[in-house]
């Protein structure tokens, strides 16, 4: 068989099955949109399944949607809309109709952008101001008109997240959007997987009024209730005990997948055996930075009859290591992705669980370690480099910067020969920096970020071992002064002579991202 019959669109079922692996790759989906017809059509539904989640700043695809609208909801935009701006006609494509995945924060936060950035590019000397509208009115009448436009379409989602997050500043948004989904129960009804995110948030649901958090609880259990098919759900602070029942409810035993506890406090809960044991499908169990992990706690996840399937465990605080270790022994071996963010001065304390995650956990993908300074941190990274994928190691600043050149010296030889991404964030002189990049010559690392918190001059050592070999696709880099690569326009511009796309650093670095990667920790 010719390329040339693959790629000239004569097997449409094998361009798409092609297609399907740059699934969330947008760049080369959108030069995929160029090559022909079939192409363009095989394409654009997959850049269209969630365009809320695409990380970029332009939201001209609201606009797009908008054109989409029916007659009665574009008269009220027309009506209502800001000075000077019309709104697009793009009729090539049903775009409303591709959408697989919602998220009622993404939509709300995304309107607010949109609206924000329409107001900025207005003419100079138009009114900035809307006609007849205030902005949070407008806000509502742009978000709604979306989700009616969604249900009218009829659209197939696959998932459906209901976010909660700074609640009393979007409590008026959310109140409208679950109307809306409980006004259209067919649309709630074709939803594939429904996940309840209850999220780090200002106002919620502890500094809202009982009536505020009374309704959106029966909302969002309304809206549970209907769909039946709850695959994950994620709760923080002190949403636990509020939703305990609904974990102990057998209505949703042969659907729930996944939980994640984030920032919660375990003290006084009670029957997590009992919830554990009644969910049958329960893959994946996520703990992030939650406390305490003392023996109660322990305990109950000891009582329970079938496996504790922990996949992730984020550590900030270390008081019984008595209790992790029988936590460890009981879920090691699901253990994927670590993390020990710790300023603890005990180092005792610091090596016995260094020592207990490399005893139990050989299967870890993620690890995170700040603060970890012996040489228990190469044994652990050694023990595990056959699955490691991530890895992010920063220094305690407590310490003196022996442990930073060490590191670097030794960290090359134990590395995996490819890594999605790696994090260094320590005190680099250029000479320990030299033997680093040597040591690590032949790995191709995905995403590299460098924290560099000395002030010697590294950046011409990345250059020599990373543009010649293109070990690196994404790069992130930041010195002691705070002075970010991404906007060094010339320094960009010569990253991506030699394909490296430089990215801001915050962006980048994970570990400042606790939340994020607690709300997308199955897409890793």
């Amino acid at each position: 068989m010719s390329c040339s019959k693959i790629f000239s669109g004569d097997l449409p079922e094998l361009t798409h099955e092609i297609l399907q692996y740059f699934h969330n790759d947008f760049p080369t989906l959108h030069s995929c949109i160029l090559v022909n017809r079939l192409w363009c059509h095989l394409s654009i539904p997959l850049l269209w399944e969630n365009p809320f989640a695409i990380p970029t700043k332009n939201y001209n695809f609201i606009d797009i949607y908008l054109d989409n609208l029916n007659a009665d909801l574009k008269t009220k935009i027309y009506k209502y809309k800001l000075n000077d701006i019309s709104l697009p006609s793009n009729g090539l494509f049903n775009y409303p109709s591709f959408i697989k995945y919602l998220n009622t924060l993404k939509i709300i936060t995304s309107v607010g952008k949109w609206v924000e950035d329409t107001v900025r590019t207005l003419k100079p000397g138009s009114k900035y101001v809307l006609r007849d509208l205030s902005v949070p009115d407008f806000n509502k009448l742009i978000y709604t008109s979306l989700f009616k436009m969604f249900i009218e379409n009829g659209v197939s989602l696959h998932t459906l997240s209901i976010e909660i997050f700074a609640f009393r500043t979007y409590k008026s948004c959310y109140y409208n959007i679950f109307e809306l989904i409980l006004q259209n129960q067919d649309f709630i009804h074709n939803v594939s997987n429904l996940k309840l995110y209850l999220g780090s948030s200002s106002g919620f649901p502890y500094q809202t009024t009982s009536n505020d958090y009374t309704l959106v609880k029966n909302r969002i259990l309304q809206i549970i209730n209907l769909n039946q098919n709850l695959k994950g759900i994620l709760l923080s602070y002190d949403n636990f005990p509020l939703y305990q029942s609904l974990l102990l409810s057998k209505d949703y035993s042969n659907t729930l997948n996944t939980i994640t506890f984030y920032y919660v406090n375990f003290n006084d809960v009670i029957n997590l055996d009992k919830i554990f044991d009644q969910l049958n499908v329960l893959k994946s169990v996520h703990i992030i930075y939650c406390y305490p992990l003392n023996n109660s706690f322990t305990q109950q996840i000891i009582n329970s009859i079938k496996p504790f399937k922990l996949k992730s465990l984020f550590i900030d605080k270390i008081s019984q290591i008595e209790s992790l270790e029988l936590l460890l022994q009981k879920s090691g071996d699901y253990l994927e992705n670590f993390i020990g963010y710790t300023s603890v001065y005990n180092l005792l304390l610091k090596q016995q669980l260094l020592e207990l995650i490399t005893k139990y956990c050989n299967n870890l993908k993620f690890l995170g370690l700040h603060g970890f300074e012996n040489q228990i941190t190469y044994n652990l990274i050694e023990n595990v480099n056959q699955n490691l994928n991530y890895l992010s190691i920063s220094k305690d600043y407590n310490v003196n910067n022996v442990y930073n050149s060490t590191i670097l010296q030794n960290l090359g030889p134990i590395l995996p020969s490819k890594l999605e991404y790696l994090s260094l964030c320590l005190h680099i002189n250029e000479s320990d920096f030299e033997v680093f990049m040597k040591n690590s010559n032949n790995i191709f690392i995905n995403k590299l970020v460098i924290g560099q918190n000395s002030n010697d001059d590294i950046l011409h050592y990345i250059k020599d071992f990373i543009m010649k070999e293109k070990r690196v696709k994404y790069f992130a880099f930041r010195n002691l002064k705070n002075r970010d690569l991404s906007y060094l326009i010339d320094e960009v511009k010569e990253f991506k002579l030699h394909n490296i796309i430089v990215r801001n650093f915050n962006d980048l670095y994970l570990a400042i991202k606790s939340y994020d990667f607690a709300r997308n920790i199955d897409y890793l």
